[in-house]
């Protein structure tokens, strides 16, 4: 079984554990539908793959703004 640091995954710009799990799936869906893999690794699994990925700096997630949110109050 892979180890992969939460401090690798987690850092920098990118603080949310929450959207970082969600852009590692996002990316996993992407390398078990045939995307080629941005680093070298023998893991076989789309999400080890994904999560060293986003160790090595190759894949993080981007927040958009929303134009014109509307507030519930």
């Amino acid at each position: 079984m892979a180890y992969i640091a939460l401090e690798k995954v987690v850092t920098g710009k990118n603080k949310s554990l929450y959207k970082s799990v969600l852009a590692a799936a996002a990316r996993a869906n992407e390398l078990a539908q045939g995307a080629q893999p941005l680093i070298k690794t023998d893991s076989k699994k789309a999400a080890t793959i994904a999560l060293y990925e986003m160790a090595a700096k190759k894949v993080n997630y981007v927040e958009l703004k929303a134009k014109g949110k509307k507030s519930l109050g």
